[in-house]
């Protein structure tokens, strides 16, 4: 698990390096899913944030202050947010540890979201000093 977990990130980290074949990806519109009639088709966007800095660690205080003035502004429909543990290889090769908070956002596929998304990352990279911010999205059926 571990191990696709590294390679899972270095894939991450590779594409966002280089132009990111998952970034195109994700701007582009998702296809209609055959989702019925009681729901609809949605896109699930997971964000990874680390929580270490080159001096600390983003508080709780300050993430919850994030959630509420940068995610909850662009996305006021709602949000699910969870503590976890992450790991990542560096450059170097050393794989770090540190405290990490999960994003999950289910919202239309629309540019004006794929922005929002993208605000989101752009605005905690530079408030919080971090080298990068792992973005996920899946197409889904919700029901809301």
């Amino acid at each position: 698990m571990a191990r696709n977990t590294i390679v899972l990130t270095m894939a991450f980290a590779v594409g966002v390096a280089g132009g990111s074949t998952a970034t195109r990806l994700a701007a582009q519109p998702a296809r209609e899913a055959a989702c019925g009639s009681a729901s609809m088709p949605q896109v699930r966007t997971t964000l990874y944030f680390g929580t270490s800095r080159p001096v600390g660690a983003v508080s709780e205080l300050e993430w919850q202050l994030f959630l509420r003035d940068e995610v909850t502004s662009r996305f006021p429909d709602g949000l699910t947010a969870w503590d976890a543990q992450g790991q990542w290889r560096d450059a170097g090769g050393t794989v770090a540890h540190e405290r990490s908070k999960v994003l999950l956002l289910v919202h239309a596929d629309t540019a004006a979201a794929r922005e929002s998304v993208q605000a989101v990352i752009a605005r905690y990279r530079k408030m919080f000093d971090q080298q990068a911010v792992l973005w996920e999205t899946a197409r889904v059926c919700a029901a809301l």
